[in-house]
């Protein structure tokens, strides 16, 4: 019979080995639904000055890009992380010179791929701070899709966002506006971009949407949601500025004002009128849905 002698810091150092293993084996489950236009290539574009669009058909994924590195703004699914490196090298920017990772809010479509592309390219997380648990455990504690496991690759945070709180990386400044409702942590980004021409105001804005499981009188998890939505539709009513986008492409009808053949174009983004129009179809559903 051979004995092994382990001393107490080896014992431990096994342990958190096989503690690691076992949570890198843990398998994640799968999303509650997946539509096709998320998965669905799209040929990447520049939208206006330094600001690009690099995601999926339907999830809107925007590279900006500085002398000292580039900010992604929301990722997809996990599926499509190859997509989107393909689609920021074919602009011409390298994808390790990504520094920064945002989100709009942390639901699996827009978070999914955080975790492979902040390993891939050593990005610093930032997110709100009302976000960073669903963040951290894979969707695992959200209040409407939480509580069976995780969806996403867990991400760590490096930096809690809050309202008013302003991201800088060279020359850029984006102002993050916490519009909770969709999410607790839900972001609006506002920034200024310019190119040969003249300085435009963007605005990436987290649409106050409602999922079908969202229960207006409260939620576990989540009591004060109605009167969230309710600062929302007020604070996004206030907002000034010459571009909006937002979280889904859908929602801002890029296929409609932007064709794969189209040249640079800025323009057609500039859409008063179709942000008041679906803003005021979402308050709208949101005060039916209150009534009941």
């Amino acid at each position: 019979m051979i004995n092994f002698k382990i001393s107490g810091k080896a014992l431990v150092i096994c342990l958190c080995l096989l503690y690691g293993i076992e949570c890198q084996s843990q398998q994640l489950i799968p999303p509650p639904f997946v539509t096709k236009e998320w998965q669905m290539e799209n040929k990447p574009f520049r939208i206006v000055g330094n600001l690009y669009y690099v995601g999926t058909y339907d999830l809107a994924c925007y590279l900006i890009t500085t002398s000292k590195g580039h900010i992604l703004i929301n990722t997809g699914l996990a599926e499509s992380v190859n997509m989107i490196k393909s689609n920021v090298e074919s602009l011409g920017f390298k994808f390790s010179d990504i520094k920064i990772l945002l989100a709009t809010h942390a639901h699996f479509d827009h978070v999914a791929g955080m975790a492979d592309i902040k390993q891939m390219t050593g990005a610093q997380m930032m997110i709100q701070e009302r976000d960073a648990q669903a963040l951290a455990d894979g969707g695992n504690s959200d209040f409407v899709f939480g509580g069976k496991g995780s969806t996403f690759k867990p991400v760590k945070a490096d930096r809690l966002l809050h309202d008013k709180d302003t991201v800088k990386l060279d020359n850029m400044q984006i102002v993050v506006l916490n519009h909770p409702g969709h999410t607790q942590g839900a972001n609006s980004f506002l920034f200024d971009v310019k190119d040969d021409t003249k300085t435009y105001r963007v605005l990436i804005a987290n649409m106050p949407s409602m999922q079908p499981q969202t229960n207006l009188a409260g939620m576990e998890g989540y009591p004060d949601i109605a009167k969230d939505y309710a600062y929302t539709f007020t604070a996004l009513k206030k907002l000034q500025f010459d571009i909006w986008l937002s979280s889904h492409a859908g929602q801002f009808k890029l296929h409609e004002k932007h064709k794969p053949e189209d040249g640079y174009n800025p323009q057609a983004f500039i859409d008063r009128a179709g942000y008041d129009e679906t803003l005021g179809n979402l308050e709208k559903s949101y005060l039916e849905r209150l009534k009941r």
